[in-house]
C-alpha cells in the first residue's frame, strides 16, 4: 500500500509537472509603484472549460505583475452555489484551482446569480473559514489610500435588482428576502463621501453590454445608473455575460468593464459605446496610479488582447 500510494504521488506530480506554463505576451508590463490587481469572473467549475488553464497563466501574470488583491464579479460556483461552508465544491471549484503563490491574496467578492441558487449567506460565511476569501456581507467597502494612491472599492449586489428572478423558481425564494432599498440607501451614503479620488463599483450584472442580453430591457442599470452619474463613479466591473467587454458613453462618467469568462464563454458583440469586446477565457489586470488606470485583458494563452489607459486629473 505505501508503494502505491507513493507511486501514485509522483504520477500526480509528473501531471502537474506537464501543465503547460503559458508564454506571457511580451506585451504585458507592470506599471511602478502602482496599486495592481486581477478581476475574473463565472468562474467555478471544478476546474473545466480552461478555468485551470486560466488559474496557471494568473499565475505565470505575477512574474510580471503580482496583485494585491483579486476581484471576482460573481458566479463564484456553478451550477448552484454551494450548499455550506462545508461544501466539496470549495475544494474542487476554488481551493484547489488557484494553487499558485501569488493567488493567495486577498479575493474580494460579490454575489452572481447561480450563488443565489444554492446557500448564498454560506458564501458570506466562508469569509471567517478562509483567509483570502472576503464577502464580510452581501456588499461593503473599503479604501485603498498608500503611496499617493487614493480609491475607494465598492462591494454590491445586484442580484436582487434584477426582476426577473423574483419570478424564477431558482432565485426567488432568496431573492425576495433581500432589501433593494436598504442597498441603494446605504450606497448613495458611501458613495456621497466624496473621500477619494477613484470610485470603483464591483457588481455581477453588468449595466451596458453588447453580449448575450444586449436587447433585455436592463432593470439593474434602472436602479443603479442614476447613483452612479449623480456621484461620478470611475470605474463599474461585472461578470454575467461569459465575455470580456470594456463600454464608455461618451456623455456618462463610468468605465464599464466586464469580467466573466473566467470558465465558460459565449460569443459577444458591440454597442455604439463599446471599445473592446471578446469572446475568451481570460482576465483583467489593473493597475492604478494616482492620476492613472492602466487595463490589460489577459487570454488563459498569455495574450494581451486589449490594453488602455484611462487618465484622472
Amino acid at each position: 500500500m505505501l508503494v502505491l500510494g507513493i507511486a501514485l504521488f509522483c504520477t500526480a506530480c509528473k501531471q502537474q509537472d506537464q501543465i503547460q506554463r503559458p508564454s506571457l505576451s511580451a506585451g504585458f508590463t507592470s506599471v511602478e509603484d502602482a496599486l495592481q490587481f486581477y478581476v475574473i469572473g463565472d468562474w467555478g467549475r471544478n476546474g473545466q472549460g480552461h478555468q485551470r488553464d486560466l488559474a496557471v497563466m494568473m499565475d505565470s501574470a505575477s512574474k510580471v505583475m503580482e496583485p494585491e488583491f483579486i476581484i471576482s464579479t460573481g458566479d463564484n460556483i456553478y451550477p448552484k452555489g454551494v450548499a455550506s461552508v462545508n461544501d466539496p465544491l470549495w475544494k474542487s471549484s476554488f481551493e484547489d484551482v488557484y494553487t499558485g503563490h501569488a493567488l493567495h491574496c486577498l479575493w474580494h467578492v460579490v454575489l452572481g446569480n447561480h450563488d443565489y441558487a444554492g446557500n448564498s449567506q454560506a458564501e458570506v460565511d466562508y469569509t471567517k473559514v478562509s483567509r483570502r476569501w472576503n464577502m464580510p456581507s452581501r456588499y461593503f467597502t473599503f479604501v485603498y489610500n498608500e503611496d499617493g494612491i487614493n480609491a475607494r472599492f465598492i462591494f454590491i449586489d445586484t442580484s436582487p435588482f434584477e426582476k426577473e428572478y423574483y419570478l424564477d423558481e431558482g432565485y426567488k425564494n432568496e431573492i425576495s428576502k433581500q432589501d433593494t432599498t436598504r442597498q441603494k440607501i446605504w450606497l448613495d451614503s458611501v458613495l456621497s463621501l466624496n473621500d477619494t479620488k477613484w470610485k470603483f463599483v464591483s457588481g455581477h450584472h453588468p449595466l451596458y453590454t453588447g453580449g448575450k442580453r444586449a436587447k433585455e430591457f436592463n432593470t439593474v442599470r434602472q436602479s443603479l445608473e442614476p447613483l452612479f452619474i449623480k456621484h461620478n463613479v470611475d470605474v463599474y466591473l461585472a461578470g454575467h455575460e461569459h465575455d470580456l467587454q470594456y463600454i464608455k458613453a461618451a456623455d456618462k462618467p463610468t468605465h464599464h468593464f466586464v469580467s466573466g469568462t473566467g470558465s465558460e464563454v459565449r460569443p459577444t458583440g458591440k454597442l455604439p459605446d463599446t471599445k473592446f469586446a471578446d469572446s475568451i477565457e481570460g482576465i483583467m489586470a489593473f493597475s492604478l496610479s494616482p492620476n492613472q488606470l492602466k487595463v490589460q485583458v489577459l487570454s488563459y494563452k498569455g495574450d494581451v488582447i486589449y490594453s488602455t489607459v484611462i487618465d484622472k486629473k
